[in-house]
């Protein structure tokens, strides 16, 4: 790779910028693709339709246009999912969200509950959820939930998180939970588009009871968000509301 290329690519992933690395497997020919435009050698539109697409899909792969075959390499900004409230909820999300890819925080200034020994593999952050989402700034590739039924903690979260490009934002709470928790939010100035980002009650409809049930029918409908799957449902209202 060329110097110049390399730099480039260097200061895409400082910024959190998703770009691919594409290289014509004859010659080593390469370019970087994101989806403002590109840099480097020439590349055909198609394989620069298809490079976008890797981006999306997360995957590389080798695709053949014309007669010769480019090599299309994702570089996304890591996946993260950001939790608010150290519950019995986050613990089997902290456990199993790694599995799939996201680096997880746990927010909770209650600091009895966010301890290493609940949740000694993940980032644990002891500030206010406002001046903690203010820091991690959630981006394309993060998703948010809220966990602690707590006004004090969940809705300033919420409110930050709608103000950024988190792909998923859930709040756990049953329908007449989540109902006053709109209104409140809609108070802060946040239109109905806006909070219609909100999932809530999160999770899959899958008859979760259990904390690891229903922290499986968040992460499920995560997934579900993130591949753009068509069915994804409300749950009822979790047994922990």
């Amino acid at each position: 790779m060329r110097r110049a290329l390399f730099d480039s690519l260097q200061a895409a992933r400082a910024a959190k910028r998703p770009v691919a690395v594409v290289t014509r497997l004859t010659d080593g020919a390469q370019a970087l693709i994101d989806e403002a435009g590109a840099e480097g050698d020439a590349v055909p539109e198609a394989v620069v339709a298809a490079a976008r697409q890797a981006l999306r899909d997360d995957a590389a792969r080798v695709v053949e246009h014309a007669g010769e075959r480019w090599f299309l390499h994702p570089h996304n900004p890591p996946l993260r999912l950001i939790i608010v409230g150290a519950v019995h909820i986050a613990q089997g999300l902290a456990a199993m969200a790694p599995l799939l890819g996201f680096a997880v925080t746990v927010i909770d200034p209650r600091r009895f509950f966010a301890t290493s020994e609940r949740f000694p593999t993940v980032t644990l952050d002891d500030r206010w959820p406002d001046e903690a989402m203010a820091a991690l700034a959630p981006d394309r590739r993060s998703a948010v939930v809220t966990l602690t039924h707590d006004p004090k903690l969940d809705d300033p979260a919420l409110d930050a998180a709608l103000r950024t490009e988190a792909f998923y934002i859930g709040a756990l709470g049953s329908r007449r939970t989540h109902a006053a928790r709109l209104a409140r939010l809609a108070a802060l100035g946040h239109a109905p588009e806006t909070l219609a980002r909100i999932r809530g009650p999160v999770g899959l409809a899958i008859e979760a009871v259990t904390a690891p049930e229903i922290a499986l029918a968040i992460l499920a409908e995560i997934v579900a968000v993130r591949r753009g799957a068509a069915l994804v449902a409300r749950a009822p209202a979790e047994a922990a509301a």
